[in-house]
């Protein structure tokens, strides 16, 4: 089963955090001679971390990219050295260097995502010199989630719409604005759920998952593409609930 398709206006796309199968939902999934083939057989979206934590040679997302279907696309984190080392500052060359080794997904690359630490405030001249810069070198959409009470002020929102910058929408979430989508929706709306209450280990009930079903339904028409990553994969549950939630989305249609 792939994704289910469209809500009222966009596309409602449901992944994970990476691709590994843990045994016990290995039944959910499609033969493929890899955990990517296999993966792409139930979902259609998929978000890398590992990129936040090491480059990879470009010749790895070219590899990525000859393994899933032509509709399948790739949401990348940028790398810690520019969000959390250099915070943003003097980060054109590890931005370059960045998006020039992922030019091999081509057109399969879905997005970006700019995750900024918990200690990171609001800065004006900082966060426009850093996504006027993104945006001069990249027309993918990009998704933003702070994680500092500052960045959601509604002096903010300019600058989200300025430079097409969709905020995440977390769980669990720091502060009540930052459970619900926010900034640009031109390109997509982008909900990330962590695992609660465990972050990134806790399942989610259906209670839970039903509700965000019916957030993404909703929302759908205020943008052409929806994506929700699970991203609770330390428990091994984030593959059990993406594909409930996909069920969910699809039996609503």
């Amino acid at each position: 089963m792939k994704a289910p398709g469209r809500g009222r206006g966009g596309r409602l796309l449901v992944g994970c955090a990476g691709w590994s199968i843990p045994s016990q939902h290995m039944h959910l999934f499609g033969p493929g001679d890899s955990h990517l083939a296999r993966y792409a057989t139930r979902f259609s979206v998929v978000e890398i971390n590992s990129t936040f934590y090491r480059p990879h040679q470009p010749r790895t997302f070219e590899r990525w990219a000859g393994s899933v279907p032509k509709d399948f696309r790739f949401s990348m984190k940028l790398p810690q050295a520019i969000t959390h080392d250099a915070r943003l500052h003097g980060t054109g060359d590890a931005l370059s260097a960045f998006l020039d080794s992922i030019a091999g997904l081509g057109a399969k690359l879905g997005g970006l995502l700019v995750q900024l630490p918990p200690s990171l405030r609001f800065d004006a001249r900082t966060a426009s010199t850093f996504f006027s810069m993104l945006r001069r070198r990249s027309d993918a959409p990009v998704s933003c989630e702070p994680r500092h009470a500052s960045w959601f002020e509604p002096a903010v929102d300019a600058l989200w719409q300025r430079y097409r910058v969709a905020r995440v929408a977390a769980d669990p979430a720091r502060l009540p604005a930052a459970a619900q989508p926010g900034g640009s929706h031109g390109d997509w709306r982008y909900w990330r759920w962590h695992g609660a209450p465990r972050i990134y280990y806790s399942a989610y009930d259906d209670v839970a998952l039903g509700a965000l079903a019916t957030a993404m339904r909703t929302g759908a028409a205020g943008a052409p593409s929806n994506w929700c990553i699970l991203d609770n994969t330390a428990g091994g549950h984030a593959m059990g609930d993406a594909a409930r939630l996909q069920d969910l989305l699809a039996a609503r249609q």
